[in-house]
This record gives C-alpha cells, structure tokens and sequence, in this order.
C-alpha cells in the first residue's frame, strides 16, 4: 500500500481511486485499501492487518480431581512461538466444582491473517486453598493438571459457527496420553459495530488557487482522539474542476466514531511536490453531513484568515453532500467463516539462471540436510498459510520456462508431470512435485509469466458460478520477467476476476522493474490498449529484502490479500452466506466499498 500522506504518489489515486472530471457511475467505480488510515497507523509502529478476537471457552467430562467434590476448574491460553516457546496470553476465572465448566472470562488475542497462529489450551484443577488468590498470580505447578489441547486460530475462525472443540489429552503414568475431555473454543470479533456510511461528496464555487489553470481539489477527512488527528479517509484528486463531484466515500462506524464525532473535512489544491495548499475546512459529524443530504444544503467553507489571528474567514465556497447511504460492513472473518475459500495456486520459475540444481550455489539446490532453498521456503510458508482457507485442500502446481520430457520449452507445465491433471496433494504435494521436477525438467528460458497468469485466469473464470471461491496464485521467480507487456495485459484482465497473485523474487537479480506490476505507487496498471485495471492484484516482494529485516516472506506478501479480497467481494455486492441484508437508508446503490479493516481502529 502507498503511503498516501505524503500525497506525491496517493494524491491523485486515493480512495476510489482515478482521476476524474466529473461525476462518475457508482457501477463503474472500485475502491482500494485505505492508504491515509494505513500510513497513519504504520508511522505509529502498527504493522499488518489483524482482528481483535475474544475467545470464549467451555470444557466437558473433565477429570475429577477431587475426593467430596468435583474438580475446580481454569484454563491458561498460550501461544506458540516460532521458536517452539509458549507465551501466555490469558486465563479464565475459576468455575468450582464442575466437570462441565463454561467460563466467563474471555481470552483477547489479534488474529492475524498472515500468520499461522498455533496456540495451546491448558485446564488446571485449582486447589482450594487458592480459591481466594486472582487466576493470574497462581502458581500453575501448584494445581492438578487436567489436560492439554492445541489447534490453529486459523482452524476456528474459518468454521461456520467460529467454535472447534478439542480433545483434552493428559500422559498417564506410562508416558501414554490419553484423551480425557473436550474444550470448546468460540471466537468473536472484539468490534462494536459494522455499521459504516457511504457518502458521494460535492462542491462549488470553490477558490481557485491555480494561475493558469484551475484547482484540482481533493478532500481530506480526520478524526480527533485524544488529542491527535487521525486522518480517516480521503478522496482523488479531481483535475481542473472548481465545482468538482467525487467517487462515493465509504465510511466505517470504527473510523469516525459515533455520529456525532466532529470530522475536520478539508480541501485541497493537489500539488505533485506534495505542498498542497488548503482550499478552505469544515468541521461536521458524520450526523451533521447526513442532515445536509437530507436538506440537500451546503455549508461555507472557511479558512484561516491571515489579517486577524484566531479568525475564521467565511469563503464562497462550499460542501455538498450529494447521497448518504448506512449500510453493514462485512469483514474478512465474516466470508472466510460463511464457506468462502481461498484456493491455493503455485507457478515455479524453471529458468537456466537460477543455476545448475546439482550446484549448491543454484537457488533449485535441494540440500540433503533438510535446509530449505528460497523456492521450498516460499512455497511451504504461504501454502502453511493458505491451506487453512481450502476446503479440500487440492492445489494447482505449475513450473514455466523449463525443457519438460518432451523436449519442447513449456511457459506452464504441470508440476507433478502429468499431462492433464495440475493438482497436488497439500503444501507437502506441492513440495515433493517441485523437487520431482527438478531430476525431469531441464532449465532454460525466458522468463515469461503470460501462461500461467493466463491459465489462473481461466480457472478463475469458470468459478464465477460459485461466488465463495476466491484464488491466489504465488509465482516464485529470479529473474525480471521478459513479457512485461503482456503479463500486465494478462493482469488487467484478471483484475475483473476473484483472483490475487503474489510474487517472490529470489536471488539476487534487479527487481526494480517488478515494482512496476504492484501497484503500490496509487498508480493502476494499464494494458496495451489503454484499459486500466479494476483493481490492485499484485502483491510483489523480493526475498533477499525480507530476510535482511527478519521478517516473514508470508507476512510481508499476504498483508494486503484480505483487503484485496474485501475489495472484489464488495464491488460486486457478495454478501457473507447466512446473513441478511442489512437495513439502509437513502437511495440504495450497487456501489463499491472499502474494505473494512478492523485491524487499524
């Protein structure tokens, strides 16, 4: 995502994104992540797109402890580290004497999409001469051990009710363990509302700042907490335009508060050196614009006067709301555990320059001690991931730019090496094809990605029957692709479809001009024929700057695909399974929305 503050890259192309100079159909339109919220939040150290979650928890048939009553139950909630370590993260009150407790106390953790999320489920028998102590000062080898479970955040939150049981295991006196009760665990999104506004934004009259042309105005919303402005949201820029109309402006109830939250709304002159220069401002709530709509009203702007300090000068010009609409915003969550999936696909660079495999310095090189290359390791990171999110967990494989068995140079082959069927069987499938490939396939080249973006497009489109499904295609590379033309016409296409790629660059190669195919600049790409894509797909990072921060290659690529994802769902109306319309008031429209994310707020 762009770091749209700073306006030289996401002016033009804010919220809503392209230039425009005039009123546009709210059909026609599509919106993008929010920059101004996702810059802000990023300078204040937050990273990542998460949902606060409670966890709920019950437990049955749990062992009895006790001589003349039952056991007096606690569970401590931890998670799992990367490095095998547990970091406790919560624990329950103490229910007494049950064996089928159901505690009150909720267990808070951020569910994070981008990360597998291991965590382990311990239930204690509390003695009773601690019955008087708080829960989190008990000593935890000072109580009976009732049992343990683990599962993956990721396991409860894809399920339709949001709640896994698991069975509680305990080693006896032999080592053996045993299953001795469930634990129930049920997550729930920590947000109040989702209830969110979409407001389409006019204004006339406004002061010409330009000397030989006009203004090219865009508006800018923030939101004061506790002494800090945040900044919440923000149109594109219209060129040339004094009365200027903008895309519709979707508003969640987590960015500007409650309706009646004052909102600093203010207009600027674009300038690409980013020095904007300020039009005039308007403070009003969000119940404040919904009475200009109704009474189809403007309100003046003013603007600091420069003769007498503390003065507010009243301008000509001023702000219209032109449709004021509630409606429900729909998170990540509330998809993924309705029964939308995402599936899983995979494309495999088989160029000559990544090196002899049978060298140790090849980036194909296989090593006998178990050590992963760069192409292992992305495969197995994002596909750990993903997995979760795909029901039968079946995943297209592809290679390209490799000489097959066959003798001919082939820019998408079936990794597995049969002729007509691409799955594989899970991450592991996946894995064990790749490393079968490299003792049949030659390398050589170019590298060209037009084929297997093509060929994700096409199972893309025919999916379109079954609105639940969604694809993401990872492309690991290590080289500058050579039909840079092509895949972003490929990509322009694909952009209509329910479908994200990610690339992984490996070795050592000028990546610079891959950047050009994520479109992070606020900048959509454009194809031959001067069609510019619906919507931002691409997500592209090289591995060798990943390793160097010691970040995460699937953290650092998967952090915009949910937003990407809300971003197709919303455009075309597709509603989470189960739920029903929500309530709206205003006039009705198949518009776009920005995806909600709760992460931020």
């Amino acid at each position: 995502m762009g770091g749209c503050l700073s306006d030289v890259r996401g002016g033009q192309q804010a919220i809503g994104g392209t230039k425009s100079a005039g009123p546009t159909s709210s059909a026609t339109t599509t919106t993008t992540t929010n920059d101004a919220i996702d810059h802000f939040y990023r300078s204040h150290g937050c990273q990542g797109l998460f949902t606060l979650l409670e966890l709920s928890l019950s437990a049955k048939q749990l062992r009895n402890m006790d001589v003349f009553s039952k056991s007096d139950p606690m569970t401590v909630v931890y998670a799992k580290k990367s490095d095998g370590n547990l970091e406790e993260i919560g624990r329950t009150e103490v229910i007494m004497n049950s064996l089928d407790p159901a505690w009150i106390t909720k267990i808070s953790i951020a569910y994070q999409f981008e990360i597998v999320q291991p965590l382990v489920f311990r239930v204690y028998d509390v003695d009773t001469k601690y019955h008087n102590m708080p829960p989190k000062i008990l000593k935890l080898d000072e109580q009976d051990f009732l049992g343990e479970a683990t599962c993956v955040l990721s396991e409860i939150v894809t399920k339709n009710s949001k709640s896994l049981t698991l069975n509680l295991s305990v080693r006896d006196g032999h080592g053996i363990m045993r299953s001795q009760g469930t634990v129930t665990v049920h997550a729930e999104e920590t947000v109040a509302s989702k209830q969110a506004v979409e407001i389409t934004f006019r204004c006339s009259k406004l002061d010409n700042k330009d000397l030989f042309s006009k203004s090219d105005p865009f508006l800018r919303l923030s939101r004061t907490a506790e002494g800090v402005t945040i900044p919440i949201s923000k149109t594109e820029v219209v060129e040339n335009n004094l009365n200027p109309t903008w895309k519709p402006l979707c508003l969640t109830s987590q960015q500007f508060g409650s309706k009646d939250t004052p909102l600093v709304i203010e207009c600027f002159d674009f300038d690409s050196s980013g020095n904007h220069e300020l039009i005039g401002k308007i403070q009003k709530s969000v119940g404040d614009l919904e009475k200009l709509y109704i009474g189809q009203v403007g309100e003046h702007f003013v603007i600091p006067s420069t003769s007498r300090k503390d003065y507010m000068k009243k301008l000509k010009g001023q702000l219209h709301v032109d449709r004021f609409i509630q409606k429900t915003q729909y998170s990540f969550l509330d998809y993924i555990s309705s029964g939308f999936e995402l599936n899983f696909m995979v494309a495999v660079d088989f160029t000559a320059s990544n090196g002899d495999p049978h060298s140790h310095t090849s980036l194909h090189y296989i090593d006998p001690t178990g050590r992963l290359n760069s192409y292992q390791q992305a495969i197995y990171e994002v596909g750990e991931v993903i997995q979760f999110y795909d029901s039968d967990k079946r995943f297209p494989a592809w290679g390209f730019g490799g000489k097959t068995t066959e003798g001919v140079v082939s820019h998408c082959f079936n990794l597995n090496g049969s002729r007509y069927e691409s799955e594989v069987e899970g991450v592991n499938g996946i894995m064990s094809a790749y490393s079968s490939a490299l003792h049949s396939v030659s390398l050589n080249g170019p590298t060209l990605f037009g084929k297997v973006i093509e060929k994700a497009t096409q199972i893309a489109a025919e999916s379109l029957h079954s609105p639940t499904k969604y694809f993401v295609l990872l492309i690991i590379t290590d080289g500058v692709v050579t039909d840079l033309q092509e895949t972003i016409d490929c990509l322009v296409r694909a952009s209509d479809l329910p479908l994200s790629i990610l690339i992984v660059g490996v070795g050592n190669a000028d990546f610079k001009a891959m950047e050009i195919l994520d479109a992070d600049n606020g900048k959509r790409l454009q194809s031959s024929t001067g069609r510019v894509a619906t919507r931002d797909i691409v997500q592209f990072v090289p591995m060798r700057q990943v390793q160097g921060n010691q970040l995460s290659v699937v953290q650092s690529l998967l952090e915009e695909l949910p937003g990407q994802f809300l971003t197709y769902m919303r455009s075309r109306d597709i509603k989470p399974l189960y739920i029903n319309e929500p309530q709206t008031s205003g006039i009705s429209v198949d518009g776009p929305q920005v995806p909600y994310l709760p992460s931020q707020m």
